[in-house]
Formats: C-alpha cells, sequence, structure tokens
C-alpha cells in the first residue's frame, strides 16, 4: 500500500502536469484541499468555481468565499439551474446524475470561454464505494477525479489538510440539500428554502453534524447520539421555530446522523438506474 507522503506527491504530480485547470469547489473539505494543492502548483492557472444553486446553503456559500479569500485562490461563482430540469425535481436516485451534468456543462463553457485545459472534481478514494450516479456524468465530460487518481481517502485528506492548516480539516460532511429528500417526492424551490431555514434553527443551537429530512409536512432531524440530549435539552424552541418555517411535525431520527440515510430505501424503489 502506498503512504499518504506518496500518495500526496502523486497528486501534485497530477496537478503539475495540467496546464491549466478549473476546480469544481463547494467549501467542503476534499474540493477545499484539492483547490489548495492545485493552487500551489498552478497559481492562477488553477481556478476554483463555485456553482450556486438553489439546493447549496446560504451559510455553506459564505464560508466557502470565506475559505476562498483566506487561502488565496483564483475564485469565483457562477450560477446554476438543475430545477429547470424535469429530471431533476422529479428526484429519482439518479438526481445527482443531472445536477452534476448541469454543473459540469457550466464549467465546460468557462473553461471554453477563459482557456482552461481540464476540469477536475474533488472525488476521493472512498467515494467509488458509494452509489454516486453524479460520477457518471463527470466521466461522460471528460472531467478528471485527481485525488481518486491518487488513491487518497477521506482520512488521508483530512490529514493532509490538518497538515497545511486548512480549515475545513475537521469540517462536518456536507451534502446538497436535495440529499434531504425521500427519491420520489418532487424537489422544488420552497422545499429546499424550507430545510435550508430548518438546519439553520440547528446551527444556530452549536449542532455540529446533523440533518433536517423533508417528509412532506414532518421534518425528521438526525444528529449523532451524543447530541440527541442536547436535541432534547431544546426541544420546544426547536420545535415552534420549524413550526413557523412550516413543518406541523418535528421528529428526531433515534437511529441517529448518518450520511446518505434516503439511500436505505432505494432497494423499494423501481428505477431504470437500479433496474436495467
Amino acid at each position: 500500500m502506498k503512504s499518504i507522503d506518496q500518495k500526496y506527491e502523486k497528486l501534485q504530480q497530477i496537478l503539475a502536469g495540467m496546464e491549466s485547470v478549473i476546480i469544481g469547489y463547494s467549501g467542503g473539505v476534499d474540493s477545499t484541499f484539492l483547490a489548495k494543492v492545485a493552487t500551489d502548483a498552478l497559481g492562477d492557472k488553477a481556478l476554483c468555481v463555485a456553482a450556486l444553486s438553489e439546493s447549496y446553503p446560504r451559510h455553506e456559500r459564505e464560508e466557502a468565499a470565506e475559505f476562498a479569500r483566506r487561502l488565496g485562490l483564483h475564485f469565483i461563482t457562477i450560477n446554476t439551474f438543475e430545477l429547470d430540469n424535469p429530471d431533476y425535481r422529479k428526484n429519482a436516485p439518479d438526481r445527482c446524475y443531472h445536477c452534476k451534468k448541469e454543473i459540469l456543462s457550466q464549467l465546460q463553457r468557462i473553461a471554453r470561454e477563459r482557456g482552461f485545459q481540464t476540469i477536475a472534481l474533488g472525488t476521493n478514494f472512498d467515494d467509488l464505494g458509494d452509489y454516486r450516479p453524479g460520477q457518471q456524468a463527470a466521466s461522460e465530460s471528460g472531467a478528471r477525479s485527481p485525488m481518486v487518481e491518487a488513491e487518497l481517502t477521506k482520512d488521508d485528506i483530512r490529514t493532509l489538510s490538518k497538515r497545511l492548516n486548512l480549515p475545513t480539516w475537521d469540517k462536518p460532511s456536507f451534502a446538497c440539500l436535495s440529499s434531504r429528500f425521500p427519491y420520489g417526492e418532487e424537489i422544488s424551490k420552497e422545499k429546499l428554502e424550507m430545510v435550508d431555514r430548518a438546519e439553520q434553527v440547528l446551527r444556530e443551537h452549536h449542532f455540529r453534524q446533523f440533518r433536517v429530512r423533508h417528509h412532506d409536512n414532518l421534518a425528521r432531524i438526525e444528529v449523532p447520539s451524543d447530541e440527541m440530549q442536547k436535541l432534547l435539552d431544546h426541544r420546544e424552541e426547536i420545535v415552534e421555530r420549524l413550526r413557523t418555517i412550516g413543518y406541523r411535525y418535528v421528529s428526531m431520527d433515534l437511529t441517529g446522523y448518518r450520511t446518505g440515510s434516503m439511500n436505505e430505501a432505494l432497494h423499494q424503489i423501481e428505477s431504470p438506474v437500479l433496474n436495467p
């Protein structure tokens, strides 16, 4: 097995070998690390692009811009319009494919207009073991995943980020707001705003890792088991605020926080993606 230092050196070599690169940047652990290493290797020939849409939480937008400023990244934002696509809005299990396809089409446009040669994404080696239809869109577009090529795992990236004093080294995992909906429930701007506002309530109570899963008029809150008592301690205020947002019922998931919990029901859904 390669050591973490060997993997890091490989990543640096991959990026240094690119004439110029656009980094799909979100301000999360992976994309921030990739953006920093690419900027160190290529200077302003590395352009970090954040794609703004209704599914990108307001807090994450602000944080991504702040990280870019602190790290001296060559940074711009663009708007994407995945909600204009009915295949995205209907929220089938291949939703991420349509989202990634929209984002990559906009990144390709920027690359053409500004003369950048390569598009790179912050996919890590661990992501290959999960159900991620967005990877198909990336493959079709010709985008590269340098950290996969270097075999860098999530733990590797956090360790190296800490070495580089990146503010994201211990940042909780992030996923777009559309991941809060059960497959088959149509996504809308209004519903995304509800989830964003509800999660902001938990952020204001200083919960670190959480999700508000949207089930029509019910909000299902996921927090780690060691924060469940804290959620109960603030139950009345949180319930009241989520009701003003539009939820009639507010529940706590006793299973606790876990990434991709909506994927647990995939086997129950008839989809050409899963049942070719």
